[in-house]
């Protein structure tokens, strides 16, 4: 990961702030001109900004960082493990409990299912949580997303949709192709280049979060009708997913008797879900104006509020072991 000060420039309310300003942004932008809108991209231009954020998370993620990878397997397993079915179960239930059908459904399905957000190491830093299990963590539940994701859609997404919405074996290869392949050659250029190796923690972090905020700001340029009606229930119940994400990291921390670093690093992993990498497969699967993508930059917004404030909150009580 990078040192303290770039992450302080490009973490917790740097981006929040960012996200907000490029989303207004991305909104109002006909008010400007209609002749060129640069925020609504097609699900290639989509893809293409996930390959760059996956390659950049290869970029920052150093060896000694995957000292809990080494060390204790068992731990960063358990780890995936709450992550790849608390928030599932907790977007199905979600579903359930507000009656959505169609892409709205398979949006939220899709927040639940997807690997955690590189933003979580950012704020586990913020919060004085374990830094390298955090890392462990989002690169092991990244790695295995092409597995992963369309498990848990088979069990809880094709079970809501339908068999014509839910494409296992075209999600695996798009998630193989724009997350893991990325990360792998990310992680490599850095160990076979002195310039990436020099350069890359100074480089990687803004990079990634541009490359995200342009994708969030892209769901809001494709939506900008949409977006005014959407319910207070269904941000109810994102908000409620979210917290109870961050409640099963924490309760399984301690019930399993995790350090209190650990406990906050699990607790961000969990509750932070890569909603960008949603939008892609979302665009991907049901075309770039699906509102499938519109519970995926909701969820994007919330987690990066609530993870913020979480952070900085245990950030006030000092130092933990």
């Amino acid at each position: 990961m990078p040192d303290t000060q770039t992450q302080s420039k490009f973490g917790g309310a740097g981006v929040l702030a960012a996200l907000v300003a490029s989303s207004a942004l991305a909104y109002f932008w006909p008010v400007f001109t209609e002749t060129i809108d640069p925020f609504r991209l097609n699900p290639n231009g989509l893809s293409g900004l996930v390959v760059v954020t996956m390659f950049c998370l290869g970029l920052v993620v150093r060896q000694d960082e995957l000292t809990e990878l080494r060390q204790r397997p068992l731990t960063v397993f358990l780890g995936v493990v709450v992550q790849c079915t608390a928030m599932p179960v907790l977007a199905w239930l979600v579903v359930r409990t507000l009656g959505l059908e169609g892409n709205l459904a398979y949006g939220v399905l899709l927040c639940g299912c997807v690997p955690g957000a590189m933003a979580s190491n950012v704020l586990t830093m913020t919060a004085r949580g374990n830094v390298s299990y955090s890392v462990s963590l989002t690169s092991v539940a990244t790695l295995l997303s092409p597995v992963t994701v369309p498990a848990a859609l088979m069990v809880v997404a094709g079970l809501e949709t339908g068999s014509e919405v839910f494409k296992p074996a075209k999600m695996a290869v798009t998630l193989l192709l724009t997350v893991v392949v990325p990360v792998i050659a990310g992680y490599w250029a850095k160990r076979l280049s002195s310039f990436m190796r020099n350069h890359a923690p100074l480089l990687a972090p803004p990079v990634a979060t541009v490359a995200l905020l342009w994708i969030i700001a892209s769901v809001v340029a494709g939506n900008r009708d949409r977006l005014s009606q959407v319910a207070i229930s269904l941000l109810a119940g994102l908000l409620v997913m979210n917290v109870l994400g961050y409640v099963s990291g924490y309760t399984v921390g301690r019930v399993t008797r995790m350090p209190e670093a650990m406990r906050r690093a699990l607790t961000l992993e969990v509750g932070m879900q890569n909603a960008g990498l949603g939008t892609m497969l979302a665009a991907t699967l049901l075309g770039a104006d699906s509102a499938a993508q519109i519970p995926t930059a909701a969820y994007t917004f919330g987690c990066m509020l609530t993870g913020t404030v979480l952070a900085a909150a245990w950030a006030g009580r000092g130092n933990v072991g």
